[in-house]
């Protein structure tokens, strides 16, 4: 599986780990890691994985996967996840890339869905594109499962994996308040075709300016590196006092933090997103990044292989939501999350 991820040695920023309810509505708690341990630089293995069963027709179990790309190292730990649990579990794995578009996205579950697949794993670009073939699936008998994003109509799939995004935005602008102490403007490199960056954006921009600061230029990044520097590059241009940034997702983080780079403007910008890679973490560490969230890329897909395959086997009662802890990562707290840049 290709990786955008990079080998980055002597790592080491630290989390404030905050567990969360699947959900954009709900609440968290907070919890402070230890100053003495806890910290890991190991991925943790998958754990309680189930063993496929045969399908009715014999053979092995079949999973299929639509992801949302395969360029960004979101999606592929991800997708490492989910053949982490294949693998063990003893199932066998198609994954498509959706190459960031909905109507790839909805060709792909149709394809799966025709090989036969015996349960389906999807990580909708689109709220709404992919309800009529999930629904479909289901119609046929194939479980679905939603990982990372999921659709506005429930019915169409069977649990859904994930973080609350708008919740998350709203816990990343508080402890934003708290950093710039609640003045000032605020411009947003995010993500317009994407819905979850979008939840994030709303979560975010109620919790600041419920704290009295204000959103100005929002750009949009097309949830694209190249896309997103050049938005962020027009940011900055049209808002040559500006000194706080706020991106919804990774590329929208590489893109505001490359834009930074090379307009000068470390001394001046002050950025907080989402979503760990190697531009963060040198952010992180020269200090003009404050804070980033950073999701169990891995754990979404453990947890959704896991429940796609008890769906199709029927060995273990699967819930209606899985809830997937997010971190804030600072430069000054204290657990290694290195494992999500090694290579």
């Amino acid at each position: 599986m290709p990786t955008t991820r990079t080998v980055l040695a002597a790592f080491a920023v630290g989390a404030i780990a905050i567990g969360t309810l699947a959900g954009c509505d709900s609440s968290s708690t907070t919890a402070s890691g230890s100053a003495s341990g806890g910290s890991t630089s190991t991925r943790p293995a998958p754990t309680d994985v189930p063993q496929a069963c045969a399908p009715d027709g014999g053979g092995t179990l079949q999973l299929g996967m639509v992801d949302i790309n395969e360029q960004t190292a979101f999606f592929t730990q991800m997708n490492e996840g989910v053949q982490d649990v294949a693998d063990e579990a003893g199932a066998d794995l198609q994954i498509v890339s959706g190459d960031n578009d909905s109507a790839t996205q909805v060709s792909g579950v149709e394809n799966l869905v025709a090989s036969g697949v015996d349960a389906l794993i999807v990580d909708p670009v689109d709220a709404t594109a992919l309800i009529p073939a999930l629904t479909a699936a289901k119609a046929a008998g194939i479980p679905v499962v939603a990982a990372d994003g999921s659709v506005e109509d429930a019915s169409a799939i069977d649990s859904y994996v994930g973080t609350a995004n708008e919740d998350g935005g709203a816990q990343l602008g508080k402890a934003f308040l708290d950093i710039t102490g609640g003045e000032g403007e605020v411009g947003v490199v995010g993500a317009l075709n994407s819905a979850i960056q979008i939840q994030r954006q709303n979560g975010f921009t109620d919790a600041v300016e419920a704290g009295g600061m204000t959103i100005g230029t929002i750009v949009d990044g097309q949830n694209v590196n190249e896309d997103a520097q050049a938005a962020a590059e027009n940011l900055l241009t049209g808002n040559p006092d500006l000194e706080y940034i706020y991106a919804t997702g990774e590329p929208a983080l590489n893109g505001a933090i490359a834009a930074v780079k090379s307009q000068g403007a470390q001394d001046r910008v002050t950025i907080v997103g989402w979503d760990l890679s190697p531009s963060a973490v040198e952010g992180l560490q020269d200090g003009y990044v404050k804070a980033v969230i950073q999701q169990d890329t891995f754990g979404f897909g453990y947890e959704a292989a896991k429940a796609a395959i008890n769906l199709a086997c029927g060995t273990a009662e699967v819930p209606a939501t899985v809830d997937v802890p997010i971190t804030i990562v600072t430069p000054d707290n204290l657990a290694d999350f290195s494992y999500y840049l090694e290579g």
